[in-house]
Parts: C-alpha cells; structure tokens; sequence
C-alpha cells in the first residue's frame, strides 16, 4: 500500500468514526444547526456595587453565568451598603435590617431559597424572595436591592429572567473592585 493510499485510508475511518457529515449537511443552502437558547432565569453573580462614573450613583452589577451578561442597576446609599457589606465579608457590630430578617427567618424555620429578579417595567426593576418552610413555599414581592442583600446573606443563588438582561443590561459599566 503505498503512503498515499494509506493517508487516504486513515482519513476515511478517521471521518467514519468521528461522525462525517452525509449529504443531506452538505447541501446547499444548510447551516450548522442552531442549538436552543435555554430558557428560565439564569443565575447571576453579583460582582460590584460601585459608584457610577456618569451619573454619580450607587449602582450594583450583576453577571450572569450562563452567557455572561452584565445589569447594572442604579440604587441608593443605604441599599448599596446593605449589599456591600456582606460582599465585602464585613461584620457590623450590630445586626442590619437584613441581618435582622435572615435571624427572624432562621426562628421561624423558614429558608431563603432564591431570589428572582423578575422585570424592568419604566425604568424600576421588580423582584422577588422564594422562602421554604414547614408551612411550605412561599414569594414575596421585593425591591431587587433588598432581595440582593439577603440572598449574598443567605448564600442564596440571585437569579435573573432574560427579559431583564433584553430590557436593562445595555448599559453595564465595566465591573470593578466594590467601593462603598
């Protein structure tokens, strides 16, 4: 057998058993299929509050794991502290307002189990806390700020819906080290 023939011949079982394409994908006119979008809320991580440089306002960005998009929203003084200080790992002397409701939680038997960052509807971001308890399930409505803080409290996951990332995460600054 000569090299040219045996080059052929390990080209043609190489093809066969990693899956040649066969005519029908060849064909004119045929893409590479297009695989689905999940769908569902994706989990996202919470990387900074920092102070936006535009605007001069509080602002906390989010990444989400599955496809890397970044929200930015913009929120006031005392919730950016109230998701900083935990992020930062900080301990303040004396329970926070959400320290004081993961406490009031943990007495009830209740568990934080999620929290959903559901919408953007004319410019206000809408949320929501999954609790679990022996009562059973339970979702409150909640401002995303708030629901943020007590689920970095919590180690709860923060989940965003894609039309929230569609509708708000244009405008991302880029993600820096947590400032305030």
């Amino acid at each position: 057998m000569t090299s040219t023939a045996r080059i052929g011949t390990v080209a043609l079982v190489t093809l066969m058993m990693a899956g040649a394409p066969g005519r029908a994908d060849l064909a004119p006119g045929r893409g590479p299929e297009v695989v689905p979008r999940p769908i569902g809320p994706q989990e996202a991580e919470v990387v900074a509050v920092l102070v936006d440089p535009r605007t001069q306002a509080p602002t906390v960005v989010l990444r989400g794991k599955r496809d890397g998009r970044q929200l930015a929203m913009t929120i006031g003084p005392a919730e950016a502290t109230g998701i900083a200080v935990p992020l930062q790992g900080v301990t303040p002397p004396r329970p926070l307002t959400h320290d004081l409701f993961l406490t009031l939680f943990g007495r009830l038997k209740v568990s934080l189990t999620r929290v959903v960052i559901t919408d953007l509807r004319n410019d206000i971001y809408y949320a929501t806390v999954h609790l679990s308890g022996g009562g059973g399930e339970l979702t409150l409505d909640s401002r995303p700020s708030d629901a943020i803080a007590l689920a970095i409290r919590a180690k709860a996951p923060v989940l965003i819906e894609d039309r929230v990332f569609d509708k708000g995460g244009r405008d991302a600054p880029p993600a820096r080290r947590p400032h305030i």
